[in-house]
């Protein structure tokens, strides 16, 4: 029944891998065949030509940041390494300004260690 679950969840993630692939895909084709052919003269492309033009760009241009496990989570130890130079009275000034941003409902316990004790 496990492998059944991962089995359907695999091929949901697959599907929307395919279906992200072809929207932007067609998107690709689409403004490159309205406006390339009549502003520069090139010829249209086909959709197999617009998927290889968007993965070398994202190659060029973009890389592929989201292969690295955990390299869009930088944020987190700049933020420890700042609340580790904050005095015990502006780190608290600073989680009460979060709370209040952020719309929670209660700031947290001063004797509350953690996420999981204001939710």
């Amino acid at each position: 029944m496990i492998r059944t679950n991962h089995l359907r969840w695999g091929l949901k993630v697959v599907a929307l891998i395919l279906l992200a692939v072809a929207g932007f895909g067609l998107a690709v084709m689409g403004l490159w065949n309205w406006l390339a052919p009549d502003l520069f003269g090139w010829h249209p492309l086909s959709f197999v030509q617009a998927v290889g033009l968007l993965l070398l760009c994202r190659l060029l241009f973009g890389g592929f940041r989201g292969a690295r496990a955990g390299a869009h989570l930088h944020w987190r130890a700049r933020l420890a390494e700042r609340l580790e130079k904050m005095t015990p009275e502006e780190r608290e000034k600073f989680r009460a300004g979060l709370h209040a941003r952020c719309g929670w409902r209660s700031a947290p316990d001063a004797d509350s260690k953690g996420h999981g004790a204001d939710t």
